[in-house]
């Protein structure tokens, strides 16, 4: 495979890719048309952006989508990236990967990505992610929240419990049902500094 006949490009500045983008990504992680499509128009010069690979007959080879971390704004979570099926297997997500980060250091002044995986973490560490506590893409967390919260939990069990004692106690809830059993890995959390 020729890799200068490869490019790496914004999904909004070539719109006419969305539909088989879409159809490409619901191949390997089914979900909605409706919900896809919205999710890849979303991609814009700032964050959230989609970018796509593509070799020199425009075909489309590969996707990685980036969104914005609210208490890291020098970061961005990688959410997902996707070679085509035909194509996997040459060394296509490696050259994407390095595209990706060259786009974050240069175009959108980032420092650091941070991604999640479910069993690709051999390969995110051959291109230099280390393992990190999980992060959230959805908002800040807060630690004075937090222990304001849990404070405000032990005096609420503390009221109740002097109220069960006055009390006669009612019988013991029943026991939580078991978890389910699954055979997929944990996530594990990843992360990079950008030089």
């Amino acid at each position: 495979m020729d890799f200068d006949d490869l490019r790496v490009v914004a999904l909004h500045k070539h719109p006419e890719y969305l539909t088989p983008c879409c159809e490409m990504i619901n191949d390997e992680w089914p979900r909605s048309v409706t919900a896809r499509m919205n999710s890849l128009q979303a991609s814009c010069d700032s964050l959230p952006t989609s970018l796509i690979l593509i070799n020199k007959n425009e075909t489309l080879l590969g996707h990685c989508k980036l969104s914005r971390i609210p208490n890291l704004p020098k970061s961005c979570f990688v959410e997902s990236v996707v070679i085509t099926k035909s194509m996997r297997g040459k060394k296509l997500g490696t050259f994407l990967m390095n595209k990706v980060e060259e786009y974050c250091n240069n175009i959108l002044k980032l420092n650091m990505i941070h991604l999640s995986t479910h069993g690709q973490q051999d390969f995110y560490s051959k291109l230099g992610y280390v393992v990190c506590h999980p992060i959230s893409i959805y908002g800040n967390f807060k630690q004075n929240e937090a222990s304001t919260n849990l404070k405000n939990k032990k005096e609420t069990f503390a009221s109740k419990e002097k109220a069960a004692n006055e009390k006669i106690k009612p019988p013991p809830p029943p026991p939580p049902p078991p978890a389910p059993i699954t055979d997929k890995p944990d996530k594990i959390f990843m992360f990079k500094k950008l030089f």
